[in-house]
C-alpha cells in the first residue's frame, strides 16, 4: 500500500484532487490532503481526510506527493509530482508560467502533446525530472461525453479570469451588455467567476440574478459545463476545459486568439458572436476538434488512473540517472516561511521505493 499526499493551496484545486483520491482509494492505497492555507479547509467535506499540520505530514511520511501548486514543501518525504492547477491559459505574451521550471518536482504528468513536447525539452535541458503524458484528472468527470438535452433557451456560461487587464468581469461596458442581454428573455446565463476575484465584482454579478441569470459560487465547474450550450469568457484556463466537450467559446479580447475560439474585441459584437457560436459553424468546430487532439486527446475519463499508475512506476524505477535538484534557496525559504517550519532538511533527489 503506497501513501499519497494531495498538496494544494486554494479551494479550486479540490476538484483536481477528487478524481485522484477516488482512483488512489480504488487501487487500495492510502491518501490524505494537505493545504497551505487554513481557509481552504472549510471547503473540504468528511470524505476528504486531511492532515492539518506540517508535523502530521512528516509523521505520515508519504511516498508520493501530488501537487497542483507551483511550489511544494521540499522537506516533505516522497517524490514530488506536478499535476497542474489548470491548462495553459496564455495570459502572458512570452513564456507562459505553465512551463516554468521552479526546481521542486521529480515528475511532471502532462495533459497532452502540446505541453508534453515543451516539458520533455525542459527535462532534457535540466536533467533532474522526468515527464509522462497522462491527461488531466480534473476533467475525468466530463467523460464520457453525453449529448446535452435541448432547453427552452440557449444556456450561456460566463467565466472570467481574475487578472484585471484581461478580465471581462472587470469591464463595466461588458457588464452592462450582459445585463441587457439577460433582460431580453432570449437567453439563460449562468455565471461563475474566479474565486480570487474581488468581492465587489462578485457582488455586482450576483445582483443580476433572475429567472434568466444564475450566479454560482462554486469551484466545481463540470456540472455547469454540461448544462451550457456555449461559454462566454476572456483568457482563462477554464476555456480549454469547456472546449473538451466540443462546444464553442466566445472570448472577449483573448490574449492569444485562434481559430478554435470566436474572439471579439468590442462590446457591440457580443450578441452577434453569441448567435454565431450557437450555430456551431463548421470551421470553428473543426478547429476545436484539432485543438483537442493536441491539448487533451483523452476522452475516456481515465486520466487519474494514468497519473497514479505513472507515479507508482516512477517511484519504483531506478532514478540514478537523474541529477540533484537545484539549491533553490530563495524559493525554499519562501515555502518554509509560508508554512512556519524552518529546517535544513531537503529531498534533492527523487526517492525509490518498491513495496511489491
Amino acid at each position: 500500500m503506497y501513501k499519497f499526499l494531495l498538496y494544494i493551496v486554494h479551494p479550486y484545486s479540490i476538484p483536481i484532487g477528487k478524481p485522484l483520491q477516488q482512483e488512489i482509494e480504488r487501487q487500495g492505497h492510502q491518501v490524505y490532503w494537505f493545504s497551505e492555507l487554513e481557509y481552504t479547509k472549510k471547503y473540504f467535506t468528511d470524505n476528504e481526510p486531511i492532515l492539518n499540520t506540517v508535523e502530521e505530514v512528516l509523521a505520515y511520511e508519504p511516498h508520493i506527493v501530488l501537487t497542483s501548486t507551483d511550489t511544494v514543501a521540499d522537506f516533505f518525504p516522497g517524490i514530488k509530482v506536478q499535476i497542474f492547477h489548470g491548462f495553459s491559459a496564455n495570459k502572458r505574451p512570452v513564456m507562459n508560467d505553465h512551463f516554468n521550471i521552479r526546481g521542486f518536482f521529480d515528475l511532471y504528468t502532462t495533459q497532452g502533446p502540446s505541453t508534453t513536447k515543451t516539458f520533455k525539452e525542459q527535462a532534457k535541458k535540466y536533467g533532474f525530472f522526468e515527464v509522462v503524458e497522462t491527461g488531466w484528472s480534473k476533467v475525468d468527470p466530463l467523460f464520457p461525453l453525453v449529448q446535452k438535452e435541448a432547453s427552452q433557451k440557449p444556456v450561456i456560461l460566463i467565466s472570467s479570469t481574475f487578472t484585471t487587464k484581461l478580465s471581462l468581469a472587470k469591464n463595466d461596458a461588458v457588464f452592462a451588455e450582459i445585463k441587457r442581454l439577460s433582460e431580453t428573455g432570449n437567453y439563460h446565463f449562468m455565471c461563475v467567476l474566479h474565486p480570487v476575484l474581488d468581492e465587489e465584482t462578485k457582488t455586482k454579478f450576483k445582483s443580476l440574478e433572475s429567472k434568466d441569470f444564475s450566479y454560482y459560487d462554486t469551484t466545481d465547474l463540470i456540472p455547469l459545463f454540461k448544462q451550457a450550450d456555449i461559454m462566454f469568457s476572456d483568457t482563462t484556463s477554464a476555456i480549454t476545459e469547456f472546449l473538451l466537450q466540443e462546444k464553442p467559446v466566445v472570448t472577449f479580447r483573448n490574449r492569444k486568439p485562434s481559430d478554435h475560439l470566436i474572439n471579439i474585441t468590442e462590446v457591440s459584437e457580443i450578441e452577434t458572436a453569441i448567435k454565431l457560436a450557437l450555430s456551431k459553424p463548421e470551421q470553428t468546430m473543426d478547429a476545436i476538434r484539432n485543438y483537442i487532439k493536441v491539448t487533451h486527446p483523452y476522452a475516456d475519463g481515465k486520466s487519474s488512473q494514468r497519473v497514479i499508475d505513472a507515479t507508482i512506476a516512477f517511484l519504483n524505477k531506478d532514478k540514478s540517472h537523474l541529477k540533484s535538484k537545484p539549491l533553490n534557496l530563495i524559493r525554499k525559504w519562501k515555502v518554509r516561511n509560508r508554512l512556519h517550519h524552518f529546517t535544513l532538511k531537503s529531498y534533492d533527489k527523487a526517492i525509490t521505493v518498491n513495496l511489491k
